[in-house]
């Protein structure tokens, strides 16, 4: 769906849900990371790129300070509460503890929040690794902005404070880069993130390349997942080797390492996928598929063997999709694992083809075709202006 007829939804239901017409209507992308996965929360470097999927908020300032939301995508489902008032875990739905995360760390900063209500809709898929909770919070986030209430709060701010709502009011322990990408993302580019000092750089997409995404149909879930398992074995491994974040430590030190087997993986894996990210950006900025693609198999594989959160569906479809593409473009999972997407970047006209073999090939263990979708490499958050 087109972020216009989003709108058109958002701003028609806000008139039915509330008697009057929304002050503004905001937006914040989902994203795909092209590589450089489980490396953020490390203090390293990832790849992602902001794609036309995003969630879409109708808003109106209230006089009082009351928050009132409407959530198109769950059955019309409500919540309210009140910004003078403790913030709450809400009972039953999910959906609105990343909304009511966001307020409350909106609201640990200081900021004089006025009450709001809101329509939210969008299309960013759920549980498919292409973050649609932190689409969500930046967009709560980029709401309040829309109505003059963050003054001084620039957009990586507004991402640092969805990260802390995830982490603490939600409960998944996330890195950056998901919702840094989802507030500053640049149309036509991928962004190359310093996880720790947040420092960007924003890398064009070749001409003629497809960004494909094929959703296993696998669905997953970072809280339930083993996620925050394999973040608690990176930051033993980086006790181990008395370095602040595994950013820090080379091959050589993992060369001569006395840790155990298991975590030597996993540590191993955030070691090379930041090297790779690094050469990725410098592939993509020269034009260059093939090394691209070669980065790509690679990325995959260390995720497979030595970080050990892909599945075995997951694992079929970027072998039907890498199998088509023959080095002619790379594949691999993407997103925190166990499920999910694949990430797919590949000449414009192999897309009929890779669709074909998908649809032929693939199905998840419950027997469903995997959907496919091809994006573009989107802006970041901000208004949707008439």
């Amino acid at each position: 769906m087109s972020q216009a007829a989003l709108r058109i939804r958002a701003e028609a239901a806000f008139a039915s849900a509330f008697g009057t017409t929304p002050q503004a209507c905001v937006q914040a992308p989902g994203r795909v990371n092209l590589i450089g996965e489980h490396t953020d929360y490390n203090g390293g470097f990832v790849l992602p790129c902001a794609i036309d999927r995003a969630t879409v908020i109708a808003l109106r300032r209230r006089r009082d300070r009351r928050v009132r939301v409407l959530a198109l995508d769950c059955e019309g489902a409500r919540d309210e509460f009140d910004l003078d008032q403790p913030i709450a875990h809400p009972q039953g739905q999910p959906w609105a503890a990343y909304v009511r995360g966001m307020v409350q760390q909106l609201l640990a900063s200081d900021l004089a929040l006025p009450g709001l209500d809101m329509t939210i809709t969008g299309d960013v898929p759920q549980g498919a690794g292409l973050s649609s909770s932190a689409s969500l919070q930046v967009a709560v986030g980029t709401a309040f902005r829309a109505v003059g209430a963050l003054p001084r709060v620039d957009p990586t701010q507004v991402a640092l404070m969805a990260q802390r709502a995830e982490n603490g009011f939600v409960g998944c322990r996330c890195g950056i880069m998901d919702q840094l990408v989802s507030a500053r993302g640049q149309a036509g580019h991928a962004l190359l993130i310093d996880c720790r000092s947040l420092d960007t750089c924003a890398v064009p997409l070749p001409h003629g390349v497809a960004v494909l995404i094929a959703h296993s149909m696998v669905r997953r879930g970072l809280v339930d997942s083993h996620y925050n398992e394999r973040r608690a074995a990176c930051e033993a491994a980086a006790r181990h080797f008395g370095v602040a974040a595994l950013r820090d430590l080379t091959a050589a030190q993992l060369a001569s390492s006395t840790l155990d087997p298991l975590t030597l993986r996993r540590a191993r894996h955030v070691v090379t996928e930041n090297d790779r990210t690094q050469r990725a950006a410098v592939a993509l900025e020269r034009g260059d598929l093939s090394a691209m693609a070669a980065l790509m198999a690679e990325s995959h594989a260390s995720m497979r063997d030595d970080f050990e959160i892909t599945v075995p569906a997951v694992n079929r479809l970027v072998n039907v999709i890498g199998h088509v593409l023959g080095g002619q473009g790379g594949c691999r999972m993407t997103g925190g694992g166990f499920g999910g997407c694949v990430v797919a970047l590949l000449p414009a006209e192999r897309v009929g083809a890779v669709e074909s073999a998908v649809h032929r090939l693939y199905r998840s263990p419950e027997g469903l075709a995997a959907k496919v979708f091809v994006c573009r490499a989107s802006a970041g958050a901000g208004p949707l202006n008439g």
